[in-house]
C-alpha cells in the first residue's frame, strides 16, 4: 500500500512540475508583449489551478487550460505586467467554472476565443465584466440550447 501511495505522489508531483514548464515556455513567446512571469507566479498559478479544478468539479490529464489562455490573451491592448498575473488566474478559474456551467458545449477553444472577443471588446479588459455578465449569460443560453452561430437569436448580451 506505501509503495501505491508513492506512486500517486511522485505521478502528482510529475504532473504538477510539468504544468510549472509548460507555463515557463509560454515567456519565451509572452515576452514580446512585455509579459512573463517569475517562477513565483507560475507557481501561484498552478495552485490556483487545482483550487479552480476542484471548485468547479473538473479533472484534467494533461498540464492545463493555462498555456492556451496566455496564448490567447498576451497581445490583449489590457494586460501589463503589473495585472498579469492576477488576470490570468481569474481567467483560468472563470474558464473552468463556465466550461461546466455551459455543460462543455463549446469546445476550449470556442469559449476562449468568445473570452477574448469581449475582454478585448465590450469588456475593455475588465475580468469582472466578462465573468459577471458575459460569460452568465453565454452559459444560459448555452444551457438552453444556444446555437454560437445565431448571434442575431442573441440580441446584444454578450
Amino acid at each position: 500500500m506505501d509503495n501505491i501511495l508513492k506512486i500517486i505522489k511522485n505521478q502528482n508531483q510529475l504532473a504538477l512540475e510539468n504544468a510549472k514548464q509548460e507555463i515557463r515556455v509560454c515567456n519565451d513567446f509572452t515576452c514580446q508583449y512585455g509579459l512573463t512571469l517569475n517562477e513565483d507566479n507560475i507557481v501561484e498559478l498552478v495552485e490556483c489551478r487545482i483550487d479552480a479544478l476542484k471548485n468547479s468539479g473538473r479533472i484534467e490529464f494533461a498540464g492545463g487550460i493555462l498555456p492556451k489562455l496566455i496564448y490567447a490573451f498576451c497581445d490583449s491592448p489590457y494586460l501589463e505586467q503589473e495585472n498579469y498575473e492576477s488576470t490570468l488566474a481569474e481567467l483560468q478559474e472563470a474558464f473552468y467554472y463556465y466550461k461546466s456551467e455551459s455543460l462543455d458545449r463549446f469546445t476550449d477553444d470556442e469559449l476562449i476565443e468568445f473570452m477574448v472577443s469581449v475582454f478585448n471588446g465590450r469588456a475593455q479588459g475588465s475580468s469582472e465584466y466578462l465573468i459577471g455578465t458575459s460569460l452568465d449569460a453565454l452559459c444560459r443560453y448555452a444551457r438552453g440550447g444556444y446555437d454560437p452561430a445565431d448571434a442575431d437569436g442573441a440580441g446584444d448580451l454578450f
